[in-house]
Formats: structure tokens, sequence, C-alpha cells
């Protein structure tokens, strides 16, 4: 892993659920992206399970995870992810966010969900690396475009911005396949519709998701697990043309496309 140097690069990612862990190629994935990305000095995450408005900061401090999920083995609610706070990211949150009609909130207690612990402990199995959760304050596609956009200089100062959600998510329609061609074909659809847009840089389709991609309401019929994405594409909007995907595929029939810019 090289170290810091110049602008982060900024990511969405697929979270995967606890069982993640037991997913050998999704792991080994995480790791990989992880092991090409230079060494972040704190990670910034907004992740699918923290709607909280206004935007709101998690803990500074090392505090308990949040098992924000309910009939899995006990196993995986004794996982552990001790990462070091980050305050001086979160007053950096504060002085770039907080203003008049726009404050920030504190939540010092609240720990990291699984949207965020599950995919950082296969990216940063050490929890050496500073981590903040920042809620989302809304799903509302522009404004959390706007909300990424006021982050972006963050990355100028070593902070991986981490929108963390699922590329499709319908768990009323899960399919336990990791097969692409076995995967529902709304989830098919709508990944092959996402891919092609973020290839060619249609942030305006992609705003208008639920009406413009095949099978926009089934392959999300809550949007708090796209959301994510525009909170990273605001923060790398000056990075559209250099966008990839880093893993696709499916899990459970769900599309795990997960993305760099920078």
């Amino acid at each position: 892993m090289t170290v810091t140097e110049g602008r982060m690069p900024v990511v969405y990612l697929s979270h995967g659920a606890p069982p993640l862990a037991d997913d050998a190629l999704w792991t080994g994935q995480l790791a990989d992206w992880s092991a090409g990305l230079p060494r972040p000095k704190a990670i910034l995450i907004v992740s699918a399970h923290w709607e909280a408005a206004p935007v709101t900061v998690g803990a500074t401090t090392t505090v308990p995870l949040v098992y924000d999920f309910w009939g899995f083995p006990e196993r995986y609610y004794r996982v552990t992810y001790p990462a070091p706070g980050a305050p001086e990211l979160a007053a950096a949150v504060r002085a770039l966010l907080d203003g008049p009609g726009t404050p920030v909130h504190e939540a010092p207690d609240r720990g990291l969900d699984h949207g965020a612990y599950v995919p950082l402990a296969e990216m940063y199995p050490k929890a050496d690396v500073p981590v903040l959760q920042l809620s989302m304050p809304t799903l509302d596609p522009e404004r959390l475009l706007r909300l990424g956009r006021r982050l972006a200089p963050l990355r100028d100062e070593g902070v991986l911005i981490v929108g963390s959600g699922f590329f499709t998510h319908n768990l009323s329609e899960l399919t336990w396949t990791t097969e692409p061609d076995q995967a529902p074909t709304w989830s098919r659809e709508f990944d092959a519709w996402g891919r092609e847009a973020l290839a060619g840089g249609d942030i305006d389709a992609l705003l208008d998701f639920e009406h413009a991609a095949p099978a926009g309401r089934l392959a999300h019929p809550r949007t708090e697990h796209f959301a994510p994405l525009f909170v990273t594409l605001g923060a790398g909007e000056a990075d559209l043309a250099t966008q990839r995907t880093v893993i696709d595929g499916f899990w459970g029939g769900l599309a795990k496309r997960s993305i760099q810019l920078g």
C-alpha cells in the first residue's frame, strides 16, 4: 500500500451483509482493492444504514459497533472492529458543512454500523486507519450530490471518502446465487444500465434512476442503498472521466458493483 500523496480517490462500494466475511471471492476483491489504493490518513464513510437529519457525525472515539441486523448466527454479533476515532476529521467536516440553515449534529456514542465495518474489516483488517461515519441527511440524489461536492476538499487532506450501499437491493426478491445468468432479470438489467450510465458520466440519468433505469423501483424499492453513490459522485465529480468499476458480479442475486473515481 502506497503512502498518501496528492488527492485521494473516492469510492462507492456494495457492502454486503455480515456473511460477506465467509465469501472468499468478495473478501479477496475488497482486500486487493485497498492494497492498490494510497494509504488514507482517515476514512469518512456514509452508509445506507444511518439516516439522520441534520447531517450528523458519529463517534470520534472507539465505541462499540452497531449490530443493526437480525436473525444471524451469534458469531456475527461478536465481531469487533476497533478502528481509531477521527476527531480532527470530524472538525474538518463540521468546518465544511456547518453554517446557517445547515447545522451539523453530533452523536458521540454512535458506533460504526454494518454498512461501514463489514467492508472495512476486509479492506483494512488491522483496524489501524481512523474512521468517521457521517449520516445520510436525505435520500434526495441532488442534495446528496451537493453534499459530496462540499466534502471533496477532504480528498486533498488524505481522506478516503466512501459511499457504502448496494448497487441493487431488494431483499424480498433475494436469490441465493452468485452466477450472473441466474441473478434476477431486474437486477441484471439495472446493473447493466448503471454500468453504462457511469461509464458515460451520465449524472442526469443516474439522478433520475428511479424513472430512467429499467426496473428502477424493483431494484430499489427504497432507495437508501443507491443513495450513497451520489455522495461519492459529488466528491469525485472532477474525476468522472477516470471512473472505473473495481468489483462487479452478483451476491444473492444483488449486484455488488463497486466503483472508484480518481
